[in-house]
């Protein structure tokens, strides 16, 4: 038999177990939102760049104008 000191004990350290469990498993669903939401703006900042460059590329000769313009 335990006694009511051991049996609080073993509630105290499952209550801590539990909570350290829940902290990781937020801790991996974060990082997996992190890494999406990085990708999703990455992805959209490589649009925007296409879209700026896009006006000074010549399809047919695949060059771009000199930097001075001319």
């Amino acid at each position: 038999m335990t006694s009511h000191v051991e049996a609080a004990i073993a509630a105290r350290i499952a209550r801590v177990r539990a909570e350290e469990e829940r902290k990781r498993q937020e801790r991996e669903e974060q990082a997996t939102r992190r890494a999406a939401g990085l990708a999703k703006r990455h992805a959209a900042k490589l649009r925007a760049l296409g879209r700026q460059l896009a006006p000074t590329l010549d399809p047919f000769t695949n060059t771009s104008p000199a930097a001075s313009g001319a």
